[in-house]
């Protein structure tokens, strides 16, 4: 099977159940009028973040092969990228947190390629590719953040989300397609903005996911980094923002101290943000990251790991203290009168690893109908049994070929004949295999004989639990692809001839034709056919002005009545004022 990204030393890594997020670049769909609000918002922005930008983010354009005058080519990108560890791929809009978060993981940054339209040229609530290529990627060339960012998909990909999440994601992913979509109706709009606002206020207890989204909203994202009072921009959702960019520095908006209790602050993407975090470096983002990863089950484990992945319905991983990984959908979990886990189920295809390699001979294929066992230690014997030396085992009853009682302090009591144990590296027992086997809980029956062979994993106590898999390879279907694909605007004739009149613009400037007839007889078509489009008139200005052009005074009165309408004023005026700018350093 042909794939459809660039492989390198990068993407080459990449586990195979994240390649199904990856789509190729619609390179050929941008239109001429895409290509100039991408040269538009980058000359704006290097123009003014060069003044309020974390100091890494104009070196950082170059080092990462962002071009002002043109969209990006995830080829180039990645032709460049590669030299500071980095790669780039195209996705279709948000993709799942955990699958975002795994991108990262692996040095991967996920750019999600449709080109916002003319009419969100200052903010765009759907992901493109200005911010994703423009914003974030400049930052990463700076290697303490790029070793941030890294961390952060690690930690954040095994964060273990709420049945309620991915409904969230969603319904997000929705709203932010039909907003940037100008085919989209008012009514789908609003009915789509409701659905999100009543999930906001419904979703209960912040997950592990929902609080570690809301860190990297706060810092990746919107994140800001100096002192309180004269901070720069380094989140990339602010660096590909004209409008936000600059108004987030106002005192208007709150500027606080960044904390782990930016985890609990929740936000709304479709709206700017009321108030914002200020780090003092980017060091002590990766202080507050360690702090948060240290409360959430991946460290801590126990019982409230388990409830969080029967409560996720998705796949995740529990790890014992003898190292053995069990990776499923959990289903349930006994506790004992001390809330300790006592036993716990999976259901479906589930599968048994140790330090992250699946174990040879328990992989879906054999645990393709559930897995359970009961943790913690036997009854009367102080001793665990991941601790006992070969002569314990035989002291204690517990050696292949025999039928044995083992009685937990649980009140799990497992009888069977041992035939096989199964060690780790490190000489700890992970796993004994039961012939004619009985696991009971009081009248309970767990597992029965006629069911087969029953596999007892061994561990006294569950040390890490969370999303995912502990081999990316054991599960050929990790994750899901969202069913609403972005959607593919649908052009008149008459805005692609629009179109042409841009690409006629952007030849004489790229060629560095000078043809005045040619720029009138562009201009004469625009006022009597295209009345309301405001940027091609100020890149034929921007060209007059240059090539001294006796249509520039013309073109210059017909942008200032364009003015008029309040919307462009501000564009227009910021255009204007960039232009005049050039033309006296030239």
């Amino acid at each position: 099977m042909s794939l459809h990204f660039e492989l390198n030393e990068v993407t080459r890594k990449l586990p195979k159940h994240l390649h199904k997020f990856i789509v190729r670049q619609p390179y050929e769909e941008y239109t001429y009028q895409n290509q100039a609000v991408w040269r538009y918002v980058m000359r704006m922005n290097i123009d003014y973040l060069s003044k309020v930008a974390h100091q890494s983010y104009i070196p950082g354009l170059d080092k990462t092969g962002i071009l002002v005058n043109e969209i990006p080519r995830m080829e180039g990108m990645n032709r460049i990228l590669k030299e500071i560890g980095w790669a780039a791929v195209s996705v279709d809009g948000f993709i799942p947190p955990n699958a975002f978060m795994e991108f990262q993981a692996y040095n991967v940054l996920v750019i999600a390629s449709d080109m916002r339209t003319i009419n969100h040229i200052e903010y765009t609530p759907a992901p493109d590719i200005i911010h994703e290529a423009a914003g974030h990627a400049p930052i990463i060339a700076n290697p303490e953040y790029s070793e941030y960012l890294r961390r952060f998909g690690e930690i954040g990909s095994k964060a273990i989300s709420s049945s309620k999440d991915y409904e969230m994601y969603e319904a997000i992913r929705l709203l932010s397609i039909l907003k940037e979509d100008p085919n989209s109706t008012q009514n789908e709009i609003e009915e789509a903005q409701e659905k999100v606002e009543w999930l906001q206020d419904n979703l209960g207890e912040l997950s592990e996911m929902a609080q570690i989204r809301n860190l990297h909203w706060w810092t990746v994202e919107y994140g800001l980094i100096g002192n309180l009072e004269n901070p720069k921009i380094y989140g990339a959702g602010l660096l590909s923002s004209i409008g936000e960019s600059k108004w987030c520095l106002q005192d208007s908006v709150k500027k606080v101290p960044y904390s782990i209790e930016a985890a609990k602050e929740s936000f709304d993407i479709t709206k700017p943000q009321p108030q914002l975090f200020v780090t003092p470096d980017f060091a002590h983002l990766s202080m507050v990251l360690d702090e948060f990863a240290n409360t959430i089950a991946l460290r801590t484990g126990g019982l409230k790991g388990v409830e969080k992945l029967i409560d996720s319905n998705n796949l995740g991983t529990i790890e014992l203290s003898t190292g053995i990984q069990i990776s499923g959908v959990f289903e349930r979990v006994i506790k004992d009168k001390n809330n300790k886990v006592a036993y716990i189920q999976t259901i479906g295809e589930t599968a048994l690893a140790s330090r992250d390699k699946e174990l040879i001979g328990h992989g879906i294929n054999v645990h393709k109908d559930g897995f359970g066992s009961p943790v913690g230690k036997l009854k009367g014997i102080n001793l665990a049994i991941e601790d006992m030396s070969p002569r314990d085992l035989k002291a204690y009853g517990i050696y292949e070929g025999e039928f044995m009682t083992l009685e937990f302090e649980t009140g799990i009591i497992v009888k069977g004949k041992a035939i096989t144990g199964t060690r780790g590296l490190r000489g700890k027992i992970l796993l004994i295999t039961f012939d004619e086997c009985t696991v009971t809980y009081g009248e309970e029956v767990l597992f029965k004989p006629e069911w087969g062979l029953y596999d007892m994993a061994v561990g006294t106590n569950v040390v890490s639990a969370y999303a995912g898999p502990a081999d990316v390879n054991s599960f050929l279907n990790v994750g899901k692809v969202s069913e609403t694909k972005t959607h593919k605007i649908k052009y008149s004739e008459k805005e692609k001839e629009l179109y042409s009149l841009y690409k006629q613009v952007r030849d004489l400037r790229d060629n560095k034709i000078k043809d005045e007839d040619k720029l009138e007889s562009i201009f004469v078509k625009l006022k009597t056919e295209f009345s309301k489009d405001w940027l091609l008139p100020l890149e034929l200005y921007e060209l007059a002005l240059q090539h001294q052009f006796s249509i520039q005074e013309e073109l210059l009165a017909y942008l200032h009545n364009l003015k008029a309408n309040k919307n462009l004023e501000n564009l227009i005026e910021n255009g204007l004022k960039l232009i005049k700018v050039k033309e006296v350093q030239v």
